[in-house]
């Protein structure tokens, strides 16, 4: 307990001052590959997130999905792959060798699909090598390069707004 208050202190300083270097430059390509960021801990509907992305026009080969969630008890089993703040260091270095080639994909749109301020999940958005980041409004304005105000069980509507200004931007 004391530990995870620690680590979210340290996370927190690095995140700040990752955010406050960050270039908020975004390219202005066409979109081919999404990468997913969701938070499990408050929202379970990936499925059918992901159904409501390939209903835009996506294949489900052209989305990667990154799952988070707080603890991760060692027999539950996901359908994609998955972190939690065990594997992130008190430096701010990713263990899991998925996150880390899901932060290293280049992807053309990053959705960053959670809404409460963890340092963890800020993290990861900072680091990832994507080049356009859609997220909501309750985060950090600087992770983002575009953001929408709905709720996250509103997953329907976030698409809707998502994929109708990404069609206002000639991104799709």
């Amino acid at each position: 307990m004391f530990y995870t208050i620690i680590k979210n202190f340290f996370l927190k300083k690095i995140v700040t001052k990752k955010l406050l270097k960050e270039n908020s430059f975004s390219s202005n390509e066409k979109i081919n590959t999404i990468g997913l960021l969701v938070d499990e801990t408050y929202f379970g509907e990936k499925e059918a997130l992901i159904a409501a992305i390939e209903a835009k026009g996506f294949k489900k080969e052209a989305i990667s999905v990154l799952i988070y969630k707080d603890k991760i008890k060692k027999k539950e089993v996901f359908d994609y792959p998955s972190v939690s703040l065990k594997n992130i260091s008190i430096s701010g270095e990713i263990s899991n060798p998925e996150a880390v080639t899901f932060i290293e994909t280049p992807f053309d749109l990053l959705i960053n699909y959670y809404d409460v301020n963890k340092f963890s999940l800020l993290l990861i958005s900072q680091k990832s090598k994507a080049k356009f980041k859609v997220g909501f409004t309750t985060i950090d304005k600087r992770v983002n390069h575009f953001i929408i105000n709905s709720l996250v069980e509103n997953y329907n509507e976030f698409t809707d707004e998502l994929f109708k200004y990404l069609k206002i931007l000639n991104k799709i």
